[in-house]
């Protein structure tokens, strides 16, 4: 007896001749595995198929791109945050400068002009509290949160940092930053003691990062090959010039001059403790060679 079945049958139901219903329940189990191949997916064919079961959906390509997306900005957050961990003092040191270049821009006017001339690194502050107005001037950054020194901060200390560690370059940071307002302020004071100058230059508004930052520009260059090693010399000693030319202040202008001098000097210094430094060969397309200190450093 031949059973006719259309659509999807049901267990339990008569054929349309009147013939057996477990009969016509045996041809109904045959047909979704012959279909199976071609438009519906059978778990098994040892039972019967429930009514509306469907085909398993297969991800568009909208999805797809999707998840790509994601998994590629997950990728690039890990790798900005492993970034960031490498350089703690840079990256600490920024949020400070970030937060007081705020408060200059937001707070109250007076209060900004007091707390800046009492962090002035003029002979008046050094005589009275030398380690403190040395340490709140470096707090500040000439022009609050529009100065250009705020940009070039994290990029100069975040590449010194990634090649020497956070303590040699806190090192060539304060360096530069003593010893530059030192070169500057004690001959003010010496000039006002024989009479030179009047007692009111032992007062004055002299704050900010800069001979710190240039000191580590400086020393970023020795790691440097040689031709990108002069062009951010002579890049470095542009911007002074240009500056000179704003400011007319000359003990700015001598403390930059001391301070780019102050990180030249580093050189032999930063050489020996590099992870990694040019070849000496000193081709710009040489491959980073690894110091000797690096297996042995661990100042980071």
């Amino acid at each position: 007896m031949t059973t006719s079945i259309r659509g999807t049958a049901v267990p339990g139901t008569r054929a349309a001749d009147g013939g057996d219903p477990d009969e016509a329940r045996g041809a109904a189990l045959v047909v979704p595995c012959a279909r199976a191949a071609g438009w519906r997916l059978v778990a098994s064919c040892a039972g019967p198929v429930a009514i509306g079961a469907g085909t398993p959906r297969v991800p568009s390509a909208a999805g797809a791109g999707r998840g790509r997306r994601t998994a590629a900005m997950a990728a690039r957050l890990r790798r900005l945050s492993h970034a960031l961990i490498a350089v703690p003092f840079t990256l600490g040191y920024t949020l400070v400068l970030l937060g007081t270049g705020l408060y200059t821009h937001l707070g109250d006017p007076g209060t900004v002009r007091d707390l800046l001339v009492g962090s002035s690194t003029d002979v008046a502050h050094l005589s009275q509290r030398p380690l403190l107005t040395l340490l709140v001037s470096a707090l500040w950054a000439v022009g609050g949160i529009t100065s250009p020194y705020l940009l070039a901060f994290p990029l100069v200390l975040g590449a010194l940092e990634r090649r020497v560690g956070a303590v040699r370059t806190a090192g060539v940071f304060l360096l530069g930053h003593v010893l530059a307002t030192l070169l500057t302020e004690l001959p003010v004071a010496a000039s006002v003691a024989v009479g030179h100058l009047p007692a009111s230059s032992l007062r004055r508004l002299d704050y900010g990062v800069s001979y710190g930052l240039i000191a580590c520009a400086a020393a970023l260059a020795g790691l440097l090959p040689p031709r990108r090693r002069w062009a951010l010399l002579g890049g470095i000693g542009l911007a002074l010039a240009a500056g000179s030319l704003v400011d007319i202040d000359p003990l700015t202008g001598w403390g930059h001059a001391f301070a780019l001098l102050i990180g030249v000097v580093c050189w032999p210094y930063i050489r020996r403790n590099a992870r990694w430094r040019p070849s000496s060969n000193g081709g710009d397309g040489a491959g980073r060679r690894f110091a000797h200190s690096e297996r042995a450093s661990g100042n980071t």
